[in-house]
């Protein structure tokens, strides 16, 4: 790859017979710009990031032989992971094989590409007494001991006894084979947990006596909080006996500095099975993270089981050479994807609900229905006579206002969903509609001229207006993305909206009177890359963000009291695309998202960069790769 937006591929012909009339197809981050200028082949055929390509008339690759092409890319190339991640040759009669690919290199780069969670090393002594993450409000743990091999809970209340045995199965899950509950006879340390109504939702008290300790909290979240904090403060002393200690008189009392600390889930551009997602979850946990906002649909895919419309789990969930929905994002000619079955939805709000997680669902419209509207086919605006595209380049891929057949669609497509998750809130999106949707659409532009204004955005505001009072009716308080503001906007009186573009979009908001959650792409959005440097994988569009900038963002810097009181909380932002590896996963969200995790509770005062980056090695990762 050398200049800011040009590609250069090399297919080598490793067979033993002549390649001629193929064409060659491509599917990664890269956007292609199909007008060119390209150099030794044509653009036949491209879908946002998916393209095919050929060489001239009657060109043939002998045996041995190898073609180069050079191409026009739509935005520079910044990180290894920006190339194409799978293509196949497409032969004469349509049939498409794997190719094998290597990964993009940079003109003078020579360090490897980076995969895997970025090592930190522990904490020299004297720097922090316990592994804890995040820190306590209220640390007044004193003595030391030897760690102890793990620990054995007792509880007389029903909560204490569902806290202690979801306890045990996180940590099962996440450090198998540490035995980190275990029996009495077996060496465990005793802690008794209770109940107590006094203290706050998810607050929890930890008292510590010479061989024993107890958790206090007000029900089984709290209580899993405090053994959250044993546990870690357990495996810090254990692995790590020269940094960490384990105390044997004092307490601890802790409480959440904030009422929204979640993590948006992209499985749209990538699929994630249900097992991936269970252990993301647990990763959340210990993170005392409790709001997963699931991102279901995009233009590239439908993730989710809705009775009403099979067709979009038996094809829309699904991409593949020759399908309605090509190869995307990496993924290669075979079918592939993958969807949530409503039994499977419902084990894992279950199992959210038992760590403390609500589990907010997003159904991106009017935009991002891209795989929706070439699934569901009246969904189409039939009178639309032109073409517009989105920023990832999918033509018409927004949702017609206009169109009745459109709120019918949606209205049962949530009715649905809303039967699944129990959570107040459910998010509907609204960000990145293209300014021109629906200009040569007839039925919208009669409809502007009714509604008032002149923009996509007044459309959208009109759309989303009536998709908000559908979702009050059935009880829910409705989440979108700062777009939602615009050109009218919806009722402040019941929703929230995620602010992303800029960190500043967040105090406007708050401003307006909007309930807020903190999510700026340029701190909070984990697809963008830990550093500059080409070796490390992610997205540039929004720069970089290292982990000690994350943690040292401030979400509500300058605001002031008014704005304040709209002030939720924060959220990290697994976007997927570039995540065409399960290392590339691990080394974008981890140790990142324990950063945010920190700053959603502990306190501002109370926050030590020091302490923090001297524990994060202690966290788990969801596939626990280390670089």
């Amino acid at each position: 790859m050398a200049g800011a937006a040009r590609y250069t591929i090399v297919l080598h012909n490793r067979s033993a017979a002549p390649l001629s009339g193929f064409r060659l197809g491509m599917s990664g981050p890269a956007l292609v710009v199909a007008e060119g200028p390209h150099q030794g082949c044509s653009v036949v055929t491209k879908l946002s990031n998916y393209c095919e390509i050929a060489p001239e008339a009657g060109f043939v690759l002998a045996p041995g032989a190898s073609w180069t092409a050079s191409l026009t890319l739509a935005f520079p190339a910044r990180h290894w992971t920006d190339g194409a991640f799978t293509a196949m040759l497409i032969t004469s009669d349509g049939q498409a094989q794997a190719v094998l690919t290597k990964p993009a290199t940079n003109a003078g780069a020579t360090t490897p590409p980076k995969r895997g969670v970025i090592r930190h090393p522990v904490a020299e002594p004297g720097v922090a007494p316990y592994a804890v993450i995040p820190w306590p409000n209220d640390v007044a743990a004193k003595g030391n001991r030897t760690a102890p091999s793990g620990l054995t809970l007792s509880a007389g209340e029903a909560e204490g006894q569902a806290a202690a045995a979801g306890f045990a199965d996180l940590v099962g899950h996440l450090f198998p084979g540490e035995a980190l509950v275990r029996s009495a006879e077996e060496g465990g340390y005793p802690v008794a947990l209770a109940v107590d109504a006094s203290l706050g939702a998810e607050a929890y008290a930890i008292s510590f006596a010479a061989g024993s300790a107890s958790v206090r909290a007000n029900g089984r979240t709290g209580l899993l909080y405090g053994l959250i904090t044993l546990g870690q403060m357990l495996r810090g002393a254990r692995l790590y006996p020269q940094s960490f200690t384990f105390p044997t008189g004092g307490s601890i009392s802790d409480a959440p500095g904030m009422e929204w600390r979640g993590c948006h889930f992209d499985v749209a551009r990538q699929f994630y099975a249900s097992g991936e997602v269970a252990q993301f979850l647990r990763t959340m946990a210990w993170n005392k993270l409790n709001r997963l906002h699931w991102h279901l649909s995009d233009d590239e895919s439908w993730r989710v089981e809705i009775d009403a419309y099979p067709e979009l789990t038996s094809k829309a969930a699904w991409r593949g050479h020759g399908m309605s929905i090509p190869p995307l994002l990496g993924s290669g000619p075979e079918r592939s994807g993958g969807f949530y079955s409503k039994a499977v939805v419902r084990e894992l709000v279950a199992l959210a609900g038992s760590l403390g997680i609500e589990v907010v669902p997003e159904i991106d419209v009017p935009g991002h229905c891209y795989a929706l509207i070439q699934t569901v086919s009246t969904l189409r605006d039939q009178g639309e006579n032109g073409q517009y595209f989105s920023i990832q380049f999918f033509d018409n891929n927004s949702l017609n206002p206009a169109l009745d057949r459109v709120y019918e669609v949606v209205e049962t497509i949530f009715a649905e969903l809303i039967e699944l998750f129990p959570s107040p809130w459910f998010h509907v999106g609204a960000d990145e509609v293209p300014h021109d949707a629906w200009d040569s659409s007839p039925q919208a532009q009669g409809l502007m001229s009714r509604v008032g204004g002149s923009e996509a955005r007044n459309l959208q505001a009109y759309f989303l207006q009536k998709v908000q009072a559908f979702l009050t009716q059935k009880g829910k308080i409705t989440g979108a993305w700062e777009e939602a503001s615009e050109g009218g906007g919806i009722d402040k009186a019941n929703c929230y909206l995620v602010g992303w573009r800029n960190v500043e979009a967040n105090q406007r908001l708050a401003g307006e009177g909007y309930d807020v959650v903190v999510s700026p792409a340029q701190r909070y959005y984990l697809d963008m890359a830990n550093g500059p440097d080409w070796f490390e994988p992610g997205a540039a569009w929004a720069g970089w963000s290292s982990l000690e900038m994350t943690y040292a963002f401030v979400p509500d810097a300058g605001w002031n009291a008014a704005e304040r009181a709209h002030f939720k909380g924060v959220q990290g932002a697994i976007w997927s695309e570039p995540m065409t590896e399960r290392a590339v996963f691990d080394r974008l969200v981890y140790p990142r998202l324990s950063a945010i995790a920190e700053t959603g509770w502990t306190r501002p005062e109370s926050k030590s960069w020091a302490r923090f980056v001297g524990s994060v090695a202690l966290m788990p990762a969801l596939y626990g790769m280390r670089e």
